[in-house]
């Protein structure tokens, strides 16, 4: 789906370059990231906004709706209208990625993800923050997920390195060694 691609790229570096001129990048990208997850987890809405049958004046109903109960603002409202209008929904969850991508180069933010047994002290996740921002030199922002079956510890990414600090990746690394002793 290179034809995919390319239009996601194009939309999100015209994002961009709003969210660059008017001051709000940030809190732009984050808006179209909200809406972008909430159109990719309702198939009813998808279904609704990209039937060619419902009027645009509904189409544009529901979307302001919705963005107003997601807290989007004109500039989100006003980019998720235009994709609407251009048949371009489909793409948005690919648009909200790369827009994030951008985002994040201009702000020097890196993104790690950190994934434990269950939840986490809120200290110990500033900690982990603060540290890898020290290793890499940029500011880090956490995505935190839970899977039960790393029994405990975490693990974390950040870009293509892992760091595997879970009981699981332990006992799975003795598992190795034993094998090949």
């Amino acid at each position: 789906m290179a034809g995919q691609a390319t239009i996601a790229e194009r939309y999100a570096r015209a994002i961009f370059a709003i969210g660059v001129e008017t001051g709000t990048l940030a809190a732009l990208a984050e808006q179209v990231r909200l809406f972008a997850n909430a159109y990719a987890e309702s198939l009813d809405l998808r279904s609704v906004l990209e039937n060619p049958t419902v009027v645009v004046a509904q189409r544009d109903k529901i979307l302001s709706d919705i963005a107003g109960r997601l807290g989007l603002g004109p500039s989100a409202l006003n980019t998720v209208r235009y994709l609407a209008s251009r048949r371009r929904l489909a793409a948005l969850p690919d648009i909200s990625k790369r827009l994030q991508s951008l985002s994040d180069e201009q702000q020097s933010v890196v993104r790690a993800t950190v994934t434990s047994a269950q939840p986490l002290p809120e200290s110990f996740y500033q900690r982990l923050s603060d540290q890898l921002a020290t290793l890499v030199g940029r500011k880090v922002v956490l995505d935190r997920r839970e899977d039960p079956s790393l029994i405990a510890g975490v693990v974390t990414r950040i870009g293509d390195n892992t760091i595997d600090g879970s009981l699981r990746g332990r006992l799975e690394q003795l598992e190795r060694g034993l094998h090949a002793s």
